[in-house]
């Protein structure tokens, strides 16, 4: 098997292709889009705006003083308490926030007189609460790779970014040497996000040249897990220092009184350090590092690491390297633009790969979709060679957080436009399963996070083996490996699947997940959502089908698992009844009776407050999802859903109704499959009526733009699959068709040096409102790829939207035809009760 090739050196290699000069994709990236505040039911998207390439380890951005701020930032008037190097995208978990580690932050002032530091002058103090400042109205910038802002103060903040290093510039207002002002940079060791520091260490040093060197190490709490983590970051400065020193607490009882200790650099080669040894609690303790300069403009370029301080230096150099400046090459000991235009030329390349008419196509759809293909460009975050664990020659991602959230669009969107970037995410998932002997489920701040649902990293790795299973070796995926890794997560119960893998043993003995059941082996879990796991364990053993299919497996195996990922139906009890529907998903006991839980329960509309999340106090078996909803969710076998609920009219009906009485939770992932469930029961008109009144109702270029979190692009990526006019199967080649929001698009595949232009014949621009008017021609009618009929109306294969040629989609404004056609001579999309897959 070959060895996979590294992130950077295939985005080198791929930023290096042909790219139309013209092209300024980056420029229709909005990257405010989701930044609104989630406090008093604001929508509360939890996008980051910071400086990143795509799937980057560094992600540099401004955080805000007080939560909800998972990502750091909000678009509000937030005081500001620093810029930080790592940050999460999208995610909902702890509010606090997740990694925002050892922050800088620059002020005027004055802590260094005749006699010595100054403790706690309002002139000088360091603490977390007493530094924050706010911006000055409209002065955050962010495009893809660049982030500014500008306090009242007027001092301005930049950053721009490489994988694992990048340049953070100060611009202060005109120095002023009359006065006894310093212009001072903290360097804050103990203050991540989630205030979670338990022991670190910080050393600064000044050079013969007057120029200042921090090393940081620390550790803290992961944001969605029940582990800490260590971090490590490396900060160089191009200024001359005038002052150097530290700061501490004076004590833990007094965490916000100061120990300043400050040099005078005029005398050189000094050096200042602290430590704090590591301890099982949080630690309140805040210290770190001050230097001070008489410049107005300082650059700043850091490293990061999970491996040391020596290895984030490393990087800061590799990848931000020192100019030769005694020679008169350079001016700048760094060089800005470099770095800046490299990012920015890389996020033009991975925009690129889906290509539109911007003149031609509408405003509002254009922004939202390169938007959303920026956000699904920013995770997982790529950590090869950062793996403190074990030693691997393969790929190590982190922000897997979590699979639940992101096996339905973010990874079938990923095997359209970034098979390499996706076949090493992939191989990180396999290695994962080396050394654990599970398929990670979630991995936040480079450890196991906690178990959502099922293991829904098994669907991704399934629908990898389908779509790129003969291509896995050029890829550098080992399918032996990872259909080995699929059994082993299929099969085995760890001694607690807490934060990696399944209760399979309840789940080959009962063929469901029973209620108040204690496993005799002694494997211990969270057995709560014991509904809603079954229907994910269902679809994860039909991806161990899938693999196996797709990998000439025996046809034991594949037998074996298709049947029993047809289990969910042992959780139905037909005789719940809701809103004159009769049979709903419920809890069930080992004993085979079902346990009631009202079918409205958790649904947006629930009367009663209860438990719907990740927690020992969730009753209702379902996760962040009603039975309403859950009982929708079966996507390898939709028509057994359709026949349990009384055909095709009836499912018509109950799909409705789910709608009619506000059941739908757009902000959520149970929630995704459903606007396109009308193509089971042969009304794919309904579908794309649906998906525009969703698009324009809950999706918009606001800082509110997002119906709830964004979860690491889930939600990027399906809005990008509605304006496409597709929506994935999972662990499946189908791509169910809608309308698209677009008159044309071109896909490009890279694994495949493809490129397919999709083509709407008729095209209305009429119907891009969220009540398209009669008549507009919003309804697929007929579907060719490459002058050929497909027979379809309702799927289209993997193979044809990545095959390149033509997909010339037609469509009509006939809504009585429309219903009548259904899905075409071809039939319904595939089922595994129909013989479908």
């Amino acid at each position: 098997m070959k060895l996979p090739i590294h992130l950077p050196l295939l985005l080198f290699l791929l930023s290096s292709t042909n790219v139309n000069a013209n092209t300024n994709l980056t420029s229709l990236v909005n990257l405010f889009i989701g930044t609104a505040s989630g406090a008093n039911g604001g929508s509360g998207g939890n996008a980051f705006p910071g400086s990143a390439i795509p799937h980057a380890m560094a992600k540099v951005g401004i955080d805000v003083s007080t939560a909800p701020r998972q990502a750091g930032y909000i678009h509000d008037n937030s005081s500001i308490t620093g810029i930080s190097l790592l940050h999460d995208e999208g995610t909902g978990g702890n509010t606090d926030g997740g990694y925002g580690n050892f922050p800088l932050f620059p002020f005027v002032g004055n802590c260094l007189n005749s006699s010595g530091a100054l403790p706690n002058s309002p002139e000088c103090d360091p603490g977390i609460q007493a530094r924050a400042a706010l911006r000055a109205q409209g002065t955050d910038v962010a495009s893809p790779g660049y982030f500014s802002t500008t306090f009242l103060s007027g001092i301005q903040i930049e950053s721009t970014s490489t994988r694992r290093a990048g340049l953070i510039r100060f611009t202060f207002p005109e120095f002023n040497a009359t006065n006894s002002n310093s212009n001072y940079i903290v360097m804050d060791l103990t203050n991540d996000l989630g205030r979670s520091f338990s022991g670190g260490t910080i050393s600064l040093s000044v050079s013969s040249q007057a120029l200042g060197h921090v090393e940081l190490g620390g550790t803290f709490l992961q944001s969605y897990g029940p582990s800490n983590y260590t971090v490590f970051a490396c900060y160089d400065f191009d200024s001359p220092v005038l002052e150097s020193g530290t700061y501490q607490s004076v004590n833990t009882s007094s965490p916000s009184v100061f120990n300043i200790t400050l040099s005078n650099t005029t005398n050189i080669d000094l050096s200042h350090s602290l430590q704090f040894p590591f301890t099982s609690s949080i630690s309140p303790i805040q210290a770190g590092g001050l230097l001070a300069f008489n410049t107005s403009q300082v650059l700043a370029r850091f490293g990061v690491s999970m491996i040391g301080s020596d290895q984030a230096c490393t990087n800061a150099e590799e990848e931000v390297p020192t100019n030769n400046i005694n020679n008169g090459e350079s001016e700048e000991m760094w060089d800005w633009d470099v770095v800046r235009d490299a990012s920015n030329s890389q996020w033009e390349e991975v925009l690129s790969r889906v290509l539109v008419d911007v003149e031609k196509e509408n405003d509002t759809v254009v922004e939202l979709l390169y938007s959303s293909l920026y956000r699904a460009s920013l995770v997982p975050a790529n950590f090869t060679g950062e793996n403190p664990y074990w030693d691997s020659p393969f790929p190590f991602f982190d922000a897997m957080f979590c699979s639940w959230d992101v096996f339905r669009t973010v990874h079938p969107l990923l095997s359209l436009t970034s098979p390499y970037e996706w076949s090493q995410i992939v191989s990180a998932y396999v290695d994962g399963w080396r050394h654990t002997g599970y398929i990670p489920e979630c991995r936040a701040n480079t450890k196991p996070g906690y178990v959502q649902g099922g293991s829904d990293g098994m669907p991704i790795l399934g629908e990898f083996a389908v779509k790129y299973g003969a291509g896995a070796d050029v890829l550098g995926v080992s399918v032996d490996d990872l259909y080995q890794a699929l059994m082993d997560t299929a099969e085995n119960t760890p001694p607690n699947w807490l934060t990696v893998g399944r209760q399979n043993t309840a789940w080959k003995t009962f063929n469901y997940i029973p209620t108040d059941w204690v496993d005799p082996s002694g494997s211990v879990g969270l057995p709560t959502r014991e509904a809603s796991r079954a229907y994910e364990y269902a679809l994860g053993d039909f991806a161990v089908r899938q693999a196996g299919l797709a990998l000439n497996k025996s046809g034991e195996d594949i037998e074996k698992y298709g049947n029993r990922s047809m289990n969910f139906v042992n959780m139905w009890d037909p005789n719940v009844t809701s809103d004159g529907f009769s049979g709903f998903a419920q809890r069930r006991y080992q004993n085979g009776t079902f346990a009631f839980t009202d079918p409205i329960t958790c649904s947006p509309v629930d009367p009663i407050v209860h438990s719907c999340a990740r927690g020992d106090d969730n009753d209702s078996g379902f996760y962040e999802s009603s039975s309403w909803e859950m009982s929708f969710f079966a996507p390898h076998s939709v028509a057994t859903l359709v026949h349990l609920m009384g055909g095709n009219t009836t499912f018509v009906d109950r799909v409705n109704n789910y709608f009619s009485k506000g059941y739908f939770t757009a902000g959520n992932e149970p929630s995704f499959n459903v606007p396109s469930i009308y193509h089971y029961a042969a009304r794919p008109d309904l579908s794309a009526l649906r998906i525009r009144n969703i698009v324009f109702s809950d999706f918009s270029t606001q800082i509110g733009g997002i119906p709830g979190n964004d979860d690491s692009a889930a939600m990027a990526s399906l809005l990008t699959f509605h304006l496409l006019g597709l929506y994935p199967v999972q662990s499946t080649s189908q791509f169910l068709i809608n309308s698209p929001f677009l008159s044309s698009y071109t896909l490009t595949n890279a694994f495949f040096n493809t490129s397919t232009t999709f083509t709407v014949s008729g095209f209305d621009n009429a119907t891009l409102v969220a009540s398209p008017p009669t008549g507009s021609r919003v309804f697929v009618k007929s579907v060719k790829v490459n002058g050929v009929d497909t027979g379809s109306v309702c799927v289209i294969g993997f193979e044809d939207v990545t095959g390149g040629g033509e997909v010339i989609i037609e469509v009509d404004g006939d809504a009585d035809a429309a219903a009548m056609r259904g899905c075409g001579p071809k039939g319904l999309p595939d089922s595994l009760e129909t013989g479908g897959f």
